[in-house]
């Protein structure tokens, strides 16, 4: 599923830029025409010739001496163009790719790179977590940091070995299926709940994350807003992306609604095919001391992969 926002917004940033490149070069003919009465004779007769190439080769003619007169004449004008010292390709359309023409797509309607590049900018921007996809990745998660424990060590490469798994497979296998990060603070979650979310928005998929806090805040404010004026709800997109990484679950303030919204969140998620990654600092015990059954239930059953964080805090030493 694409971030439909972004897509539409990349698609018109590539139409943009063709639109100006047209423009550009027109703005430049009309220059040299206006500056030379030559050129401006040159592209008169330029037309006349391209009209005459197209109609003798309905009628079946010979082309052959208007092509080589067409040929001639452009030579002139790029000699004439030289002239006022100007490169002979000042009003060629000049597109930022040269690959698609600033179209987007190629022959074979595949999406351009240029397309996809700007693509997996705006995802990453629109995702929450911007600025940590540049630093963090499965590349430089560090587990030389729980070597200190052969234990530790060995827990972690397992952790680190599902997460990696679970993103790189995920359209194959994983996608609708759903992991529960559990663990101090400082253990590694956030750095491999955000190469999960690379890897995923590398593949073209939409990816949310946020806190639990900011989440449940979202649906309240949809909930209970005004009733005058337009208004564009702001929680629905945390019900239709490919992944929702929910951080930091049981930080958030719990009442009846936070509860029947978190509930709202995972059903509709399951019950739409879609995944969800819940990180919490929590135990499992305190997660069900927190939570109602059903929530409880729904996280640490069977919907979630359980996945248990070891190790001390190396943030606090500068190493995470």
């Amino acid at each position: 599923m694409h971030n439909y926002e972004n897509y539409h917004k990349v698609k018109e940033m590539i139409d943009e830029r063709r639109a100006n490149a047209i423009a550009l070069a027109e703005s430049r003919a009309l220059e040299l025409r206006s500056r030379s009465p030559e050129i401006a004779e040159l592209d008169d007769e330029l037309r006349q010739t391209s009209m005459q190439i197209m109609k003798t080769a309905v009628s079946g003619g010979d082309i052959a001496p208007i092509k080589e007169r067409n040929l001639y004449l452009n030579a002139k004008r790029r000699e004439a163009i030289r002239r006022l010292g100007l490169p002979e390709d000042y009003d060629t359309v000049k597109y930022t790719c040269a690959e698609c023409g600033d179209t987007g797509f190629l022959k074979n309607t595949k999406a351009c790179s240029c397309f996809r590049r700007l693509l997996y900018t705006e995802n990453i921007k629109t995702s929450g977590i911007g600025r940590l996809i540049e630093e963090q990745s499965f590349e430089n998660f560090d587990l030389s940091a729980y070597s200190y424990s052969p234990e530790v060590y060995a827990k972690m490469q397992f952790v680190f070995n599902t997460a990696r798994d679970y993103a790189h497979d995920f359209g194959k296998k994983h996608r609708g299926k759903n992991l529960l990060f559990i663990g101090k603070t400082g253990t590694g979650k956030t750095h491999l709940s955000t190469s999960v979310a690379k890897v995923l928005i590398e593949g073209g998929y939409y990816v949310l994350y946020d806190s639990a806090q900011n989440i449940v805040s979202a649906f309240e404010t949809d909930k209970f807003r005004s009733g005058y004026g337009p208004y564009e709800p702001i929680s629905d997109k945390y019900l239709e992306c490919d992944l929702l990484i929910i951080d930091d679950l049981g930080t958030e303030f719990i009442n009846q609604f936070t509860v029947s919204c978190l509930y709202n969140i995972l059903t509709t998620r399951r019950n739409r095919g879609l995944s969800t990654l819940i990180s919490t600092n929590l135990a499992p015990a305190e997660l069900a001391s927190k939570y109602e059954d059903r929530i409880y239930s729904r996280i640490v059953g069977s919907d979630y992969k359980v996945v248990f964080f070891e190790g001390k805090d190396y943030r606090l030493f500068g190493k995470r």
